[in-house]
């Protein structure tokens, strides 16, 4: 067994103990870094699986359906339970079945297990949700709206916020998260606050939110979250100039990828062009309708210094390209797995499969590491400190 890979090394002994649900590679895991025990961890797919126990000491781990476990097969007592359950069917991308599509409809089984777990008085102290923004409108806020109630009838306190992985790491990636704290916990009042702010609380969720029953709203949290540093890290550092597993464009192949961009977006390729230094942009290929209503397919580019959110190379999902301008020559390449790590905050440490789409589809379903630690530092460990004196873990 290797190493348990440290993402965030620490002297501090193990203090917080979580279950780990939809777990992928384990990213969720990295983010809570080293003072964190996992006790328990399920993923139904093989193939991540094997990623994670090449990364992580994976005797917690059950490869199974989630709809399988039963709550003794889960430990005694825990701090946290995570779970990024996920986002086919609540993607704008999906095709809209929402909590009742067979994907995203694993939330259901899922709080199956923690219903069985409080009916227990095995109840997790916290409970976290990660998922794609369109959670928030799916079916009109329906889908929203039956969450919230499930916190809010577990007797849990409850709120949601909205990160984007661009401040922490150069790739454009908001996610929704929902986070619940039982009741018989006191929250710090620093964690909160009266209304919603404008950095963690877009107006989608906001409007969500005024949609809820009166007495769901009783159990409302505005959290409050610390702004995070500015940022230091730009696409350009984490481009490798030797990738593995992908080759440059042949002329042929560069002149098809030009064609598909529009007036707009061939501006922007000039304009690097002309820039005087090296230019680093990410390109995806879309579907849209042109002028005459005709499906088309496109190649937008953009050269911020940051890259467009990562997507799973399934369902007809682009792969996302890397496009270089350098004293006015202009070359592309898809972008490198490795490159995928490090946009979701992995360590070069961390072992990815060896195969291309194993490793993409690995990463574009994962949490972005730095935001789970944002999120733990500021909420998850303030609240189990305030609330008991835990137990180091053997």
């Amino acid at each position: 067994m290797p190493a348990t890979l440290h993402v965030f090394p620490s002297e501090a002994p193990t203090m917080f103990r979580f279950c780990e649900f939809f777990a992928g590679g384990g990213m969720a895991r990295a983010g809570l870094g080293p003072e964190w025990r996992c006790l328990f961890s399920n993923d139904f797919d093989h193939k991540k699986s094997a990623t994670y126990r090449l990364n992580w000491d994976g005797d917690m781990l059950k490869t199974a359906d989630i709809k399988k476990l039963k709550p003794s097969d889960l430990p005694e007592e825990t701090d946290l339970t995570w779970a990024s359950f996920p986002c086919q069917d609540l993607s704008l991308a999906g095709g809209g079945a929402g909590l009742r599509g067979e994907r995203s409809g694993t939330f259901w089984p899922f709080w199956t297990l923690m219903k069985g777990l409080i009916e227990a008085n095995r109840a997790p102290k916290v409970i976290v949700l990660e998922n794609v923004c369109g959670t928030i409108t799916s079916h009109n806020g329906e889908d929203f709206g039956a969450i919230c109630e499930t916190f809010h009838s577990a007797a849990y306190h409850f709120g949601a916020i909205v990160i984007d992985a661009a401040h922490f790491v150069p790739h454009s990636r908001p996610r929704l998260f929902i986070i619940g704290i039982e009741k018989s916990l006191k929250i710090p009042s620093d964690l909160h606050r009266n209304a919603a702010t404008k950095t963690w609380h877009p107006a989608a969720l906001r409007r969500a939110v005024e949609k809820l029953p009166a007495k769901t709203t009783k159990s409302w949290i505005w959290w409050d979250l610390p702004e995070p540093k500015l940022r230091d890290v730009h696409l350009s550092d984490i481009i490798e100039d030797s990738p593995q597993g992908v080759e440059w464009f042949s002329n042929s192949e560069m002149q098809s990828l030009l064609s598909k961009m529009s007036e707009v977006n061939l501006a922007k390729v000039k304009s690097a062009q002309n820039f005087g230094r090296r230019m680093v942009g990410t390109v995806y290929k879309r579907t849209r309708v042109d002028e005459k209503g005709i499906k088309v397919q496109r190649a937008e580019v953009r050269f911020d210094e940051i890259a467009g959110c990562l997507r799973t190379p399934a369902g007809g999902s682009s792969r996302q390209i890397i496009m270089i301008v350098e004293n006015c020559k202009v070359k592309a390449r898809l972008i490198s797995a490795r490159e995928t790590a490090r946009l979701m905050g992995l360590p070069d440490a961390y072992k990815l499969p060896q195969n291309y789409n194993e490793a993409y589809h690995l990463t574009g379903d994962g949490v972005v590491v730095p935001v789970v630690r944002h999120l733990a530092a500021s909420i998850l460990e303030p609240v189990l400190r305030n609330n008991k004196p835990l137990k180091v873990a053997a």
